[in-house]
């Protein structure tokens, strides 16, 4: 799907891009599958703000999308493609046999009548789902599970998708490569979808101006820099000052860029074969 780049008339188009959201079905979201969800602006329960930056932004309903898709051996049929203000991706609404109808995550490629199945024996076709076990090495997967039944987690953002490497048919693991490119195992009887997630063109988006932030939730940053010495490690200074501390930091002085977080004893890490680099 092309990226549409803006005439610029104003200031703040110059070099603005957006979605040509031209394949998506011209139609109202289903009601049913709608609710609010409460805004909290980056504050935790006592109201302090503990993620900067949030707040503000057009008002917007949570669709709610089956990542477990567990209508086993059901077929159903695509019925619109449509936009999702709370993720990368695009979502699609599908009909089963029995009359109900579900959003899913919307792989890359899928038209609208394009036929869908979740079974163990499904076709190796874009959108079907089917347990790693069955999934042939080279094949990308997305919308995967890490705990049998749990429904999809991971590999769900625009564009992405996780590469089937190999069985290790002794210990029940399949072998994939991540989007981040690390290499890790997860129990075979996970299901995964079939393809890449839909709209890979997300990455290139340029916001274009300061107002198209804030439409989407996100307040100004400020940089350490610009501040002064008592608020951040960067403040201070007169003119334009190098960075003077040896790391990078966040504002409470905690080493950022290149510092692992991850616990060293945690249970999983012997299900990673190699690290992201």
């Amino acid at each position: 799907m092309p990226i549409k780049v803006k005439k610029p008339v104003t200031p703040g188009q110059r070099g603005m891009t957006v979605i040509d959201y031209s394949v998506l079905s011209k139609v109202s979201p289903e009601k049913s599958l709608l609710k609010r969800l409460k805004k909290h602006s980056g504050r935790n329960n006592q109201g302090r703000i503990t993620v900067r930056h949030q707040g503000g932004g057009h008002k917007k309903l949570y669709r709610i999308i089956d990542f477990k898709q567990d209508k086993l051996d059901q077929e159903a049929v695509v019925e619109t493609l449509e936009y999702d203000p709370y993720r990368t991706a695009f979502i699609a609404k599908v009909l089963y046999k029995d009359g109900e109808r579900r959003y899913i995550l919307a792989p890359h490629g899928l038209k609208v009548g394009d036929k869908i199945i979740t079974s163990e024996n499904a076709p190796l076709a874009i959108g079907n789902r089917l347990k790693l076990k069955n999934i042939p090495p080279g094949y990308q997967v997305y919308n995967i599970e890490i705990t049998p039944g749990k429904g999809g987690q991971i590999v769900r953002s625009a564009g992405s998708y996780a590469e089937v490497l190999g069985m290790d048919d002794k210990e029940h693991y399949a072998i994939l490569k991540m989007p981040s490119g690390e290499v890790r195992k997860i129990n075979y009887e996970c299901f995964a979808s079939i393809g890449q997630v839909s709209n890979p063109e997300h990455n290139l988006v340029v916001i274009g101006k300061a107002g198209r932030s804030r439409w989407m939730g996100i307040r100004p940053t400020v940089r350490g820099s610009a501040m002064n010495p008592v608020d951040h490690p960067y403040g201070g200074g007169e003119g334009k000052a190098k960075r003077g501390t040896r790391r990078p930091k966040t504002k409470w002085g905690k080493v950022t860029g290149g510092h692992k977080t991850r616990k060293k004893k945690k249970w999983s890490n012997k299900l990673i074969l190699q690290r992201r680099k």
